[in-house]
């Protein structure tokens, strides 16, 4: 593992990292956060998945995270988004291939030799971590935007007691009808659509639910709320009876500026969790 950068931030550690990945076949980036107690000893840990078009550095450097997870003594994972490099398939759309991974493990050509997210972010990426960094493995919180949303309900939903707590801003909610994630879902995984259920965070929590508390945040002036589908999710988080809190929020876009006006809510939700 090569060390990119080490700032001091907060008292704490922003550091940026690369390694060779075995599940993506090609050099992988990602960005950690290590709050000062971590020089004690190993500290829970909150995973943030971006969305489409996005690199580890997006949240890292605009989602204000960094200052209340320091508050909270909580470390911050940030992976890239897709495979990268030379030899990596790609797409001229911006909504698939490089920056566009979906978090699955492509089954299809050209994409299957290299996105295989899923078991880069819920295997490959957390052994290297906690090989290497104060991170406490019992001790995880999962959150996302757009479609590191989906990728942060899917993973909790489908990987019971890994994380205490999960949350979301402005999730790809039910890419299984919509035409963000028809497109990638076909691209990556075939015209089966029973194999697209468990990449689906409205189906899943119908059909399973996730064994902690859920954060949903939703600007209301979301300029892709038509793809994104948020009534779907509220709808089955409400037939599931899930324990949740999902919140419309009054005037607010898709950007980074509704991410980090509500990112402290986020870290302290999830610090609750960590912390109990």
């Amino acid at each position: 593992m090569e060390t990119l950068s080490e700032n001091t931030a907060f008292g704490g550690v922003q550091g940026v990292y690369r390694h060779r990945s075995e599940a993506c076949d090609c050099d992988m980036t990602f960005g950690l956060f290590l709050p000062q107690e971590a020089q004690d000893g190993p500290v829970p840990v909150l995973w943030y998945l971006s969305g489409l078009t996005c690199t580890h550095e997006n949240a890292m450097t605009k989602a204000g995270a960094q200052g209340w997870a320091a508050e909270q003594g909580i470390a911050l994972v940030f992976p890239d988004t897709s495979p990268r490099g030379e030899g990596v398939a790609d797409d001229p759309a911006y909504d698939l291939g490089q920056g566009a991974g979906f978090y699955v493990n492509a089954t299809q050509a050209p994409w299957a030799p290299h996105f295989r997210m899923w078991d880069y972010v819920a295997e490959e990426l957390p052994r290297l971590i906690d090989a290497n960094f104060a991170i406490d493995p019992e001790r995880q919180a999962i959150t996302g935007h757009s479609m590191g949303g989906h990728g942060a309900l899917t993973l909790a939903m489908a990987l019971p007691g890994r994380f205490r707590s999960v949350s979301a801003f402005a999730p790809i909610a039910h890419p299984a009808g919509s035409d963000w994630g028809r497109k990638q879902l076909t691209a990556y995984l075939g015209a089966d659509e029973t194999a697209w259920a468990g990449h689906d965070a409205s189906l899943m929590m119908r059909e399973t639910g996730f064994d902690g508390p859920v954060l949903i945040d939703q600007g209301g002036s979301d300029q892709f709320l038509d793809l994104l589908k948020p009534e779907t999710l509220a709808e089955a988080l409400a037939a599931r009876r899930q324990e949740a809190t999902f919140r419309m929020q009054k005037g607010y876009d898709h950007s980074y500026f509704f991410v980090s006006s509500f990112m402290e809510d986020h870290v302290t939700f999830h610090a609750s969790a960590l912390w109990a």
